[in-house]
């Protein structure tokens, strides 16, 4: 296999929209969806054991800061890694904060958020050496807290995801949300 990215339907070219795609590229795309719809039932349902064993050893969990910028100026508009940031983390920080989760010390959690996560334009972007596919998708989530907290955040989500020999991996996320300025009290979930 080449080190170069294989664009889906094509041979490292953007794919025309008219172009046909191979039994192949629809079976892939539906294994992605599927995953990523089970992902978002899993944290939806609090089942944080389950979702954490989705995530690879290697995991890269990042979500940048975002700031208003002029026109022209928008290669500026989010953070770069090593810059301030919401999420920096890896595999063993994430499974610190689900730890936490599990105490009497997870405030911001207690009583536990109720969220809704809708995903939607689902695109496998390039097959990647190493059995990997970069994907990107939106989202929407909505969190309920207590009696009258809601919040509700918007964005785009760049994953990589690994086959392994039994099942899908996340193995690289990086959220960028569509807010600059946040009203969220915290953000205590996982996107």
């Amino acid at each position: 296999m080449s080190s170069e990215p294989t664009m889906i339907g094509g041979s490292g070219e953007a794919r025309p929209e008219h172009k046909r795609l191979s039994v192949e590229d629809v079976l892939l795309q539906h294994q992605i969806e599927q995953f990523l719809y089970e992902e978002a039932a899993l944290l939806d349902d609090r089942r944080y054991g389950e979702w954490f064993a989705l995530l690879a050893d290697d995991i890269e969990y990042w979500m940048p800061v975002r700031s208003t910028r002029a026109r022209g100026d928008e290669e500026h508009e989010f953070s770069k890694p090593g810059e301030g940031a919401f999420f920096d983390e890896d595999k063993a920080l994430m499974a610190e904060r689900i730890r936490k989760l599990d105490t009497r010390y997870a405030w911001s959690e207690d009583p536990p958020s109720r969220t809704r996560r809708v995903l939607s334009n689902v695109r496998i972007l390039a097959r990647l050496p190493g059995d990997e596919v970069s994907v990107t998708c939106n989202f929407l989530i909505y969190r309920s807290r207590l009696a009258r907290e809601e919040d509700l955040w918007a964005g785009r989500r760049e994953d990589i995801l690994r086959k392994t020999s039994t099942a899908w991996q996340i193995a690289r996320r990086h959220i960028y949300l569509d807010q600059v300025s946040l009203g969220s009290k915290n953000l205590s979930i996982f996107f």
